[in-house]
């Protein structure tokens, strides 16, 4: 029988959004407001709940199976790690964070050229100085414990900062400089858990639910009926995965259609197929997506 697969969630910014995601995906974690140790109805996991800066070690240091976090902590701990799945959701967002330089609005700061000799602060120092050092400049750089943002100009010349929509940004009057290092969530594993067969499958099985959980949250179900007449016409307006689903009713004459289709086309789609002659069109929420 297999041990239990030890899994690393994201405290903080991402926790949420994580839980929620594995809810879809067919998980239920449920922890206290100052517990550590996450409940998961899955017997095949021990959830551990961690700050994501953390999880790429212990992971490659074996203390956990596998972990969900962002490849930019990955990148900073230079964690020799298998990459399972890429994981496309954020804090807020479907879209990737960035880690980013900012400087005031007012700086004199035109270039990263310009940061020779400046003071930075970031929580990221490693992808800091591989960044600078790649590009020939020589700043020092000082690592923050949190509210980055207020430190510039004050304290520092400039910031690296991780931003989803740069508001955060904007409200503390800084303009970005340059982007460091795009990031999406993934889930990794340690590289001997990978070999172990039944804790691969485990994992793949958890990768596919989540990124199925994932790509449904965009799209919904279209359901509709349509007269025999109008098949033709309603099936080019449809968009779908592959092609559109088409049985025939009891009525004669009329058939029952089905698509999956993006959410946000939906407002283009529907006037179009009643247009087009559909009566009786149910838009219906996925929970999940499976390529």
């Amino acid at each position: 029988m297999m041990s239990p697969i030890i899994l690393g969630l994201p405290k903080g910014s991402l926790q949420e959004a994580t839980f929620a995601m594995m809810r879809k995906a067919g998980f239920t974690i449920v922890c206290g407001s100052r517990s550590y140790l996450p409940s998961c109805d899955d017997q095949d996991l021990k959830c551990r709940l961690l700050r994501p800066q953390e999880i790429p070690r212990y992971v490659e240091l074996g203390l956990l199976d596998a972990g969900i976090t962002g490849y930019d902590w990955i990148y900073e701990n230079n964690a020799d790690v298998v990459e399972v799945c890429e994981l496309c959701y954020s804090k807020s967002t479907s879209r990737p964070v960035r880690w980013v330089i900012a400087v005031p609005n007012d700086s004199p700061i035109k270039s990263i050229q310009d940061l020779n000799g400046k003071r930075i602060s970031t929580e990221a120092v490693g992808l800091t100085r591989r960044f600078l050092e790649a590009n020939g400049i020589k700043a020092e750089i000082e690592f923050s414990w949190g509210a980055t943002e207020v430190k510039a100009p004050e304290l520092v010349d400039a910031i690296v900062d991780l931003t989803e929509t740069g508001s955060s940004l904007r409200a503390n009057n800084l303009r970005i400089l340059e982007t460091i290092l795009t990031s999406t969530t993934r889930l990794i594993s340690n590289k001997a858990a990978w070999q172990d067969p039944g804790k691969r499958a485990k994992m793949e099985q958890l990768a596919m639910l989540m990124s199925g959980a994932l790509e449904a949250e965009s799209r919904v179900l279209l359901k509709m009926n349509v007269p025999a007449s109008r098949l033709a016409e309603i099936v080019e307006v449809l968009p779908s995965l592959h092609a559109p689903t088409v049985n025939a009713l009891n009525a004669n004459g009329w058939h029952a259609v089905e698509s999956v289709v993006e959410e946000v086309k939906v407002r283009e789609i529907v006037p179009a197929l009643r247009e087009a002659g559909a009566t009786g069109i149910i838009e219906l929420p996925l929970n999940k997506i499976i390529f």
